[in-house]
């Protein structure tokens, strides 16, 4: 073989090599190159505020597109923008920031419907019963307009007194009477079951202060007596007067022990310190319940503390050390234990049978109504016993309805309800035979061990026991 030849065969092949490379897929563990990207590997999102005022930015969408997965309104769905003349509902922006998330493929957070700030003055003049009849509209208005679409809401925003007190923020709405925050939860739980229901707080990150302690009373309180709350959303501004402290990750631990997720709502740190920045998100990590983080805005330039507080990520369009701090802590993560999206393998369809009991997962008298809990029933082969699973996870009675959880906590009530791709209505089915869902890492659970018919089915903590497994006829 002449020289020429062989060098162009070792030529061609080195070609070769190169387009095989380029064609060859990224490696399951490679690095993430995006915020919203690198915290979903664990299961997180990583999310920020939106104004509808800078969606005209084109640096502004570019970056908020890119790098994130979870967006909050800053200030388009409170108070004061949503109703701002009493029955009189306003959602035009919200509605932008809410239509620009989807688009891009995100998720939302609802901020906030509940708050003694951004009142309108038709509000704040009212007091008493009035006062708290406006206050449950509202939360009834909001939530219907946006009902099957938004992630989490915060309920209630800053209920809570700074200083020493531990105790309660003196408000209009305090003053309405001290279960005005329990009324919030459960008219908010009615209005959409499928949304989490989040209490948010500013200066509640370091475990030794007082309004952290009241705060966590409360959750303890409002857990022990089964008031619908299913995380707490610390703010997390870290400056001079409230810095990070290192036992922020007991904080958010303590909080997540009660049962109920933690979402870091609103971190930003002045001076954007890249080693207060890591800390926070490893803090975050550390704890399986830490649901996610949002930043308060996408540049330096857009915080509500000015750009001269450097608070932020991005400084204009350029990246900061502390952004390079955040995504490195969260390609180093592990892969969390229960991933935001876990599909049941398509293709599983037919009845559900609980092993134990020998009856089947039961829509009581084939009802269709959104909230109808369902049952253990002697399995009859009717379409409301029939059961189909999606490639995202989802678990489907009459083509158009979802087993869902209506929330994450043990005793959660397990129901049908319209699909619309929430992470409360996608299933792992587990070769053991239990049924998880990838919200909550709970199991779908016969109440009390039941096997009669008409037992209900909730979430519980998953024990191996046969009130919590099933098989599924027909399956592929």
């Amino acid at each position: 073989m002449s020289g020429l030849r062989w060098s162009l065969i070792v030529g061609a092949l080195g070609v070769l090599a190169v387009i095989m490379a380029l064609m060859a897929p990224l490696r399951a563990d490679a690095a993430a190159s995006t915020l919203g990207e690198a915290a979903a590997q664990s299961g997180r999102y990583f999310g920020t505020a939106i104004a509808a005022g800078r969606l005209g930015d084109s640096q502004y969408t570019t970056i908020a597109g890119r790098e994130f997965n979870m967006v909050t309104a800053e200030n388009e769905m409170k108070i004061d923008a949503t109703e701002p003349n009493r029955g009189q509902f306003n959602f035009t922006n919200g509605d932008r920031v809410y239509n620009w998330a989807v688009q891009n493929g995100k998720r939302v957070r609802g901020h906030t419907l509940a708050w003694h700030s951004q009142q309108p003055g038709w509000m704040q003049s009212l007091s008493g019963s009035s006062l708290r009849q406006a206050m449950i509209d509202h939360i009834n208005g909001v939530m219907a307009h946006y009902k099957g679409k938004i992630y989490a809401w915060d309920v209630v925003n800053e209920a809570f007194a700074d200083g020493n007190s531990g105790g309660r923020r003196d408000s209009n709405l305090q003053r309405t009477g001290n279960d005005w925050i329990e009324v919030a939860f459960r008219t908010a739980r009615a209005a959409d079951p499928a949304a989490k229901l989040c209490y948010n707080d500013y200066n509640i990150d370091n475990w030794t202060w007082a309004k952290t302690q009241g705060v966590y009373n409360m959750v303890r309180d409002f857990k022990q007596r089964g008031v619908p709350i299913d995380c707490v959303g610390l703010q997390s501004h870290f400056n001079g007067n409230s810095p990070y402290n290192s036992n922020y990750r007991t904080t958010i631990s303590s909080f997540a022990a009660l049962g109920v997720d933690v979402q870091i709502t609103e971190l930003d740190i002045q001076g954007g310190s890249p080693q207060t920045y890591a800390a926070v998100t490893n803090d975050c990590l550390a704890v399986p319940r830490c649901a996610g983080i949002t930043v308060w805005g996408v540049r330096d330039q857009d915080s509500w503390l000015g750009a001269g507080a450097s608070p932020l990520l991005f400084n204009g369009g350029n990246k900061k050390p502390a952004y390079d701090a955040v995504l490195n802590a969260l390609n180093a993560a592990n892969p969390g234990p229960t991933p935001t999206v876990t599909p049941t393998p398509p293709g599983d369809s037919g009845q559900i049978k609980g092993v134990a009991s020998g009856r089947c997962l039961d829509v009581p008298n084939a009802s269709t109504t959104d909230g109808t809990q369902v049952q253990l029933w002697d399995c009859n082969g009717q379409s409301n016993q029939q059961w189909s699973s999606t490639s995202a996870g989802e678990i489907k009675v009459y083509g158009n309805k979802c087993l869902d959880a209506a929330g994450t906590g043990n005793g959660t009530k397990v129901q049908i309800y319209g699909c619309w791709g929430g992470d409360n209505q996608k299933w792992r089915v587990n070769s053991d035979g239990s049924i998880v869902g990838v919200q909550s890492g709970r199991c779908l659970d016969a109440v009390g061990t039941g096997t009669a018919n008409g037992t209900q089915i909730q979430l519980y903590d998953c024990s191996g026991g046969g009130n919590q497994k099933w098989t599924w006829s027909g399956r592929s």
